[in-house]
């Protein structure tokens, strides 16, 4: 092999390692959670430092992103082919474009963490795992809303290690969670000096990690239940068959006749899923008729719907969610506020439309968000705040701040991903929620993953993926209080970044302060 080829294999290789390394760390995440896959940042951390140059630094912070986005987010490709013959061939430069997309941040924070060269193999890891906690949280803003995945879903099967989330947020739990999985790599920087120090301040943050959540869930404890009992109904349609105008009324009868099932007690809300019903539920009084028989006796029925304002021009719609009463009367109704881009609008439609590119749902016409979140009161029912699909997915924006709901209604219609990762990837960053505010999570789902939480994250009862059913759950209490996170508006987890940030910035001017005191 010639002088060149070495050098371009040296190149190449470490290349090929951080785009291995990020796929590999995918396994934490949820539906696998295989945990010690973690330390394929730990990983990275040590090729970052050895990259020798900026450019070295961005290309294999890109490669890593790359791959833990590429194998992340796969399953967005499935939506494509819904409709194979409009979308199918954009499946995989959609998936590869939105990976190389999301990539950019972690190489963002590769930048940012090596910036200084640090004496401390500690500080190196920490400002890593906290360049890529703040980068990633970034892509809300700069994604349209895109905050896919955060570390934090990695401890969903262990509720104990989801109880920080109510003091410091999701985006606290993933600082933590990153640095456990980073500081291993300390090691790496320096074999021959303390190579104990990284893992064993990795061990020390997950002990806390637990011990500080089992605490939280024994001092708690369970809470009594307000004596609601809840009907989700769970249909299983393949979303290729949700829009077929042939059997559009066939899948509607099946969602009145799972809700009308006998039920072992009395049933006070019947739950469908986002979209459930295919027609335009205020200008049908058929259908509100047909909807209010699906309703208990004395109850409710609470379904997702689209909403058409064909009198505006242009005209819009809404994705909503619809309470009707035992009468077929609308007594309440939510405007989705977080909708999906390319999915439920086509942002910068004037430059995008020109080449031919579409939105993926059913319709030209652009669905418009909503006025913001807001909490429904039912006369003799528990109060709810409801979020539509992915509204469940951001920290901090899941209630009307002003107006406390009693439970989380998330209605959502995950069949768009088929049977993959991204549904139970969804539902984890939901069960967060529940976390972070104190309240009870009651999710429907269309083909899956339906479930109910208690205000503790904990699982009380599930539909699986792909299953056609119902799931009859009496509601669990709220917290009497809101956790910290709630009462601070985020502000405890500021102070965590902060915390971090100061540490760092100490190191640094003790640093220079030592190398200025040398002779």
């Amino acid at each position: 092999m010639s002088g060149s080829a070495r050098t371009r294999a040296g190149r190449i290789r470490p290349l090929l390692a951080c785009l291995a390394l990020g796929a590999v760390a995918t396994l934490a995440l949820p539906p696998v959670h295989l945990v010690p896959a973690l330390l394929a940042f730990a990983l990275w951390l040590a090729l970052l430092r050895t990259a020798g140059s900026p450019a070295g630094v961005a290309a294999r912070g890109f490669a890593f992103g790359f791959g833990w986005h590429l194998a992340g987010l796969y399953w967005v490709g499935i939506a494509f082919f819904t409709d194979p013959e409009r979308f199918g061939a954009l499946a995989v430069p959609a998936v590869v474009g939105l990976a190389a997309l999301n990539a950019l941040f972690p190489l963002a924070a590769a930048m940012l963490a090596t910036v200084r060269s640090w004496r401390s193999p500690l500080a190196a890891a920490l400002a890593l795992a906290l360049a890529w906690t703040v980068t990633d949280g970034l892509r809300e803003a700069v994604l349209l809303g895109f905050t896919w995945n955060p570390l934090a879903i990695v401890w969903a099967p262990w509720p104990a290690l989801l109880q920080p989330a109510a003091w410091i947020g999701s985006p606290g739990l993933t600082l933590w969670t990153a640095a456990i999985a980073i500081l291993p790599g300390a090691a790496l920087l320096a074999p021959d000096s303390r190579p104990r120090k990284g893992p064993a301040a990795a061990a020390l943050l997950l002990l806390a990690l637990a011990a500080g959540g089992a605490a939280r869930l024994a001092l708690l404890g369970p809470e009594p239940a307000p004596g609601a009992r809840i009907r989700i109904v769970q249909a299983n349609i393949e979303q290729h068959h949700k829009w077929d105008p042939d059997k559009r009324a066939a899948w509607f009868r099946r969602h009145l006749e799972l809700s009308a099932q006998p039920a072992e007690g009395p049933i006070d809300l019947v739950v469908w899923p986002e979209s459930a019903v295919p027609y335009q539920i205020e200008r049908e009084p058929v259908v509100r008729e047909l909807l209010g028989q699906a309703a208990p006796r004395g109850g409710y029925l609470v379904t997702g719907g689209d909403r058409f304002e064909l009198e505006r021009q242009p005209p819009v719609a809404a994705n909503s969610v619809f309470a009707l009463d035992e009468a077929g009367r609308i007594v309440g109704r939510y405007d989705k506020v977080d909708l999906v881009p390319f999915g439920e609008y086509l942002p910068w439609r004037a430059v995008l439309e020109r080449i031919g590119l579409e939105k993926l749902t059913h319709g030209t016409i652009d669905f418009v968000p909503g006025p913001g979140r807001r909490t429904i009161r039912l006369a003799g029912l528990p109060a709810f705040g409801p979020l539509v699909c992915y509204e469940a997915i951001f920290p901090g924006r899941a209630i009307d701040p002003i107006d406390r709901p009693d439970f989380l209604l998330n209605l959502t219609n995950d069949a768009w991903f088929g049977h993959s990762s991204g549904p139970y990837q969804h539902a984890a960053m939901a069960a967060l929620r529940s976390v972070e505010e104190g309240l009870p999570l009651v999710r429907a789902a269309n083909t899956g993953i339906s479930l109910v939480t208690d205000a503790l994250g904990r699982e009380v009862a599930r539909l699986g993926l792909g299953a056609t059913g119902v799931l009859d759950v009496p509601l669990p209490a709220r917290l009497a209080h809101p956790p910290f996170y709630r009462k601070t508006s985020g502000i405890s987890t500021l102070m965590l970044f902060l915390v971090v940030f100061a540490g760092l910035a100490w190191h640094l001017w003790r640093g220079t302060d030592a190398g200025r005191a040398r002779p």
